[in-house]
């Protein structure tokens, strides 16, 4: 059964930085991804990568955010950087088994992802 846990979040002041940590159960050849919710919003895609490493990033952080993984460690990561009070959400660690899939325009959607952790609370204050 695949799990993820998510960890790292927290509050920091607009400009500064965190990095979210999801532990997987799960093997290398899955779609991995994070995602956020803010109250009353969407689950929006922040950033995906795929078992070869490739990546995929929401215009909204892309400059600032970098998603990695640690296969040795079954571990997914998300650096944060230049954080603004609009990046305020729920993040919540997905996968999916296979490749990343994409739509024409490039977007994700959290639809397509049937694994899911608990998620981590990320308030940025200006």
């Amino acid at each position: 059964q695949v799990q993820l846990v998510e960890s790292g979040g927290g509050s920091v002041q607009s400009g500064g930085s965190l990095r979210l940590s999801c532990a997987a159960s799960l093997y290398t050849t899955y779609c991995k991804g994070w995602f956020r919710q803010a109250p009353g919003k969407e689950r929006e895609g922040v950033a995906t990568i795929d078992s070869d490493g490739a990546t995929r990033y929401a215009d909204s952080v892309k400059g600032r955010f970098t998603i990695s993984q640690d296969n040795a460690k079954n571990t997914l990561y998300l650096q944060m950087h230049s954080l603004k009070p609009e990046d305020t959400a729920m993040y919540y660690c997905a996968a999916d088994l296979g490749s990343c899939a994409y739509y024409n325009d490039g977007s994700f959607y959290a639809t397509d992802f049937g694994y899911w952790g608990q998620g981590t609370q990320v308030t940025v204050s200006s």
